[in-house]
């Protein structure tokens, strides 16, 4: 799974546990596609101050993936549910 994928799924595990102002630069970037020059612009801030709060936002969500395990778990039943499918339908074939 590619980067993109990866944190904007955490993002949807973790987002409650940022601030307010994270989130906002985290959708503005990743779902609005917006440069960090932009979103600089539409808040007031400096560049810098939006690309330190991205990769301290990164960070977060994979600091709270290594703790709670919410993505990988999801994706370990996953597996496990769709092995068990492939087993019902070998049966019925």
């Amino acid at each position: 799974m590619n980067e993109l994928n990866y944190l904007t799924s955490l993002y949807d595990y973790y987002k409650d546990l940022l601030t307010n102002k994270q989130r906002d630069y985290f959708e503005e970037y990743y779902f609005e596609n917006l440069l960090m020059d932009e979103i600089a612009e539409n808040n007031g801030v400096s560049k810098n101050a939006v690309s330190k709060s991205l990769i301290e936002v990164k960070e977060k969500l994979e600091e709270y993936e290594k703790s709670l395990n919410l993505y990988y778990n999801k994706n370990k039943i996953l597996s496990i549910l769709d092995e068990e499918s492939c087993k019902k339908i070998s049966d019925y074939i």
